[in-house]
Parts: C-alpha cells; sequence; structure tokens
C-alpha cells in the first residue's frame, strides 16, 4: 500500500482545550509522566487490516507536524491568555511528537474472523503527549469509515448541517460546533462548517448564537471563534497526581484559574467524579467566576433540576445568571428539549454538537438504516504510575483502574446511577 497524504494536516486540527490544557499542563506539570489508552465503547465495530495499515501510517505522520509561524501568531492574536512560555514553547523545535517511541499501536483477531480489535497507549510526558488524543481519534474514524463502513456518500452533508443549523438558529438556541474527535473525515467537518455558515448568513442573527467551532483550524479557516474550556482529563489527571479525591474539583480549579486568571475561567465540569460530589464545595468565589456548568452524563433533566436549585435556592443567584451547557450525544431536537427544561428551571442554556454534525449518514445502499458512529475515546490511564479514573454521572461513561474506582466511590460516597440514554455501544443508533 502506499504512502497517502496526511489526514490531519495542522497541530491546530485539534479541539481548542487541548490547547488550552496542554499550555496549562506545560506550566504546572512539565515533569509529569502519563499514559493514555484507548477505548472503543462500540464493541461490536471492528477494524479490517486495510484500516490498520492506513492508520499505521497515518499515526506515524503526526511527527512531521509543527506549530508555524503564522499558527502561533493566529493563536497569540485569538487566545491572548495563552502564557507567554507556552507561546515561546509551542514556536520551538522542542514542541512535537514522537510516535515512534510515545505510541504503541497494536490489533488482536478476532477469532474465526478477518477483523481486528485495536489496543493503542500513548506513554511520555504529559506536556510532549497530550496533543495526541484528538488527532488519533480523528485518524482512527476516519480509518473505519474509509476501509470497514464504506456504504455511504458525501451527497448532502452540506445541505443537512444547513437544515440543523437553521433548526437550531430559528429556536433561538445557543450552540456551536464540535465534532472533531469523532468526524468521519475531516472534508465531512468543512462540509459541516460550510453549511453552518451558510445558514448561520442567511438567518440575519445567527452570529449572536452560533458561537463557534471547538476545532481551532476550522475557526482559523472560517474567521469564527474558537471555543472550549477545559475537559475531564484535567481533573482526572490532577487527581491522579495528589491522591486526593475529596478536593480534586477544587485543586483541579485552582491551577486553572492560577494560570489564565478567573476572566477565562468559562464553564466548570461538574461530573469526574460525580456532581453529587461537585456541587458541595462549588460555592463562592467559584461559582461567581465561572460562567456556568456544562453536562456531559447522566440524565439531563435530573441535571438540571440539582444544579438550577444549587445555583438559585443554596446560592441564591438571580434567575438566568448562570449557563448549563448540554454536551452530551446531543442532536438538535434534544436540544430544543433541554432548552424547555433549562428555561423553566430559571437557567440559560447553550449546546455543544458535535458527532450528530460530523458523523450523520446513512447507509447508501439502504437508506432507511443508520450508517453509525464509533464511541470511542482516548483518557488517561495513568499519571506518575498511580491510575487515572473517571466516575461521571452514568455508569456507562465509568473508566479506569477498577479497584481504584471502587475506591474513590467509597471515600466519596458516590451513588450509582444510569438512565435511559446511556446506551453507551450505540449511541447515536437513531
Amino acid at each position: 500500500m502506499t504512502s497517502e497524504e496526511a489526514a490531519i494536516k495542522s497541530l491546530l486540527d485539534t479541539d481548542m482545550y487541548k490547547l488550552t490544557m496542554h499550555a496549562a499542563v506545560y506550566v504546572n506539570f512539565p515533569d509529569t509522566e502519563v499514559v493514555y489508552k484507548y477505548t472503543n465503547r462500540s464493541a461490536g465495530l471492528s477494524f479490517n487490516k486495510a484500516a490498520i495499515v492506513w492508520l499505521e501510517d497515518q499515526v506515524s505522520k503526526l511527527a512531521t507536524l509543527r506549530f508555524t509561524a503564522e499558527e502561533v501568531a493566529y493563536l497569540k492574536e485569538t487566545l491572548p491568555f495563552l502564557p507567554a512560555q507556552y507561546i515561546d514553547y509551542i514556536s520551538s523545535p522542542e514542541c512535537r511528537m514522537d510516535p515512534a517511541t510515545q505510541v504503541q499501536l497494536l490489533h488482536e483477531q478476532r477469532e474465526g474472523e478477518e477483523r481486528y480489535d485495536l489496543n493503542i497507549t500513548v506513554t511520555g510526558l504529559w506536556k510532549d503527549t497530550i496533543l495526541y488524543e484528538i488527532h488519533m481519534l480523528a485518524l482512527i474514524s476516519e480509518a473505519y469509515f474509509k476501509f470497514v463502513d464504506t456504504d455511504w456518500v458525501l451527497d448532502g452533508q452540506v445541505e443537512q448541517a444547513y437544515r440543523k443549523t437553521r433548526l437550531l438558529l430559528d429556536n433561538g438556541l445557543v450552540f456551536s460546533e464540535f465534532g472533531t474527535r469523532r468526524r468521519r473525515s475531516l472534508l465531512v467537518q468543512d462540509l459541516v462548517l460550510q453549511g453552518i455558515a451558510e445558514a448561520v448568513a442567511d438567518s440575519g442573527t445567527g452570529d449572536t448564537q452560533f458561537i463557534g467551532t471547538s476545532n481551532v483550524y476550522f475557526a482559523k479557516k472560517y474567521g469564527v471563534k474558537p471555543v472550549g474550556t477545559v475537559a475531564h482529563e484535567w481533573y482526572m489527571g490532577i487527581a491522579a497526581l495528589t491522591d486526593d479525591y475529596r478536593n480534586a474539583n477544587k485543586n483541579a480549579m485552582d491551577f486553572w484559574l492560577n494560570t489564565f486568571g478567573s476572566e477565562q475561567a468559562g464553564l466548570v465540569l461538574t461530573d469526574t467524579f460525580g456532581t453529587d460530589t461537585f456541587l458541595p464545595m462549588f460555592r463562592p468565589p467559584y461559582s461567581d467566576v465561572y460562567d456556568g456548568v456544562r453536562q456531559d452524563s447522566g440524565d439531563p433533566a435530573v441535571f438540571t433540576e440539582k444544579v438550577a436549585h444549587h445555583y438559585l435556592n443554596v446560592l441564591h443567584y438571580p434567575r438566568f445568571s448562570k449557563v448549563i451547557c448540554y454536551s452530551d450525544s446531543l442532536n438538535p431536537e434534544k436540544a430544543l428539549q433541554y432548552a424547555e427544561v433549562a428555561r423553566a428551571h430559571g437557567m440559560r442554556a447553550s449546546f455543544g454538537i458535535g458527532t450528530n454534525f460530523t458523523n450523520d449518514f446513512r447507509r447508501h445502499s439502504a437508506p432507511d438504516a443508520k450508517s453509525e458512529p464509533l464511541n470511542i475515546v482516548f483518557k488517561l490511564l495513568t499519571v506518575n504510575g498511580r491510575p487515572a479514573i473517571k466516575i461521571s454521572d452514568d455508569l456507562g461513561k465509568t473508566m479506569g483502574d477498577p479497584e481504584k474506582v471502587e475506591e474513590v466511590k467509597r471515600e466519596l460516597g458516590y451513588i450509582e446511577r444510569t438512565w435511559e440514554g446511556s446506551d453507551e455501544a450505540h449511541r447515536w443508533k437513531d
């Protein structure tokens, strides 16, 4: 098989929170060693040999990527809060990925099949390996739909994104696109952004409701705002590094605010170790400086009621002074539903829609059938040799060493919950 053009063409082709976390890691934890591990929650979906060969070639090409002078200048202008020492670092030859030494990409053949399961780990300093996650997930997804599930066509992607965007805009919803990690391909995400841009232009008021894209490469290309704050990885990493789970959320917020300042607090994640653990310590000054919270697991209606009660009845903030950003496996129809729930509880709502924008396809040979996206993640496994875990508000998203998970659950008094939308194996089946 001949080597193909690189599917990842820029280090900016990632979620914005990867860059902000990269900066925070570089400033605060430059000598911390980590291991990341890939997990395919779509257990029934596997790979063929051609997909693996292509993926291996594409991963090797990540070694050639550098932040260009033009890209660094863009980041300095667009994200002026990035620390100067981080800007110096990404401008230097030291900032690079070395997949030959950092990535272990193995595959195991399924018994009696010409299909394979991937076993991928990334090992190295946190500052040197943090950027792999989004690139690896995008490549794995593209490999699957390039060689395994090929019963689809690109036709209609711009129009589909346009229709979805108009539905959101016409109903007054505030939203962003963040479908990089599970996109069908770079081209598909580009077509989606074209459709969104056309709908925003035609709507007349869309530029105040479409707040941007998490993908920094496309934000630069389309002249829209890159959006995002922080991911679960930050909380998981600091908890594992300190082995202090009672104060993990507070410690994570303190490091973040000390790095970027309270004006860059943005939205806070509540569910890395369960929202019930998070809310009792989420009081001023933290609840003042953070604009709101991001909902990423569990029942959105239950979450809304719980968070609204905390803001309005416990902390006595005015109605509609704080935001819930819903970001868990959304589509426009769910967003409309959750907007009503938020409004009823006195919360402003925003929505981060990812996979439903960038990987929403029907089978070309049977249009009534879904060409189902992969539910894949790339999470911290260890930090300085300690297990990194995520408990979440949903059992299906719990990750990490089982013994450590149970230990932390007991320590925090975590209560296990499931809900009807928690089928992680088929997240986007409809």
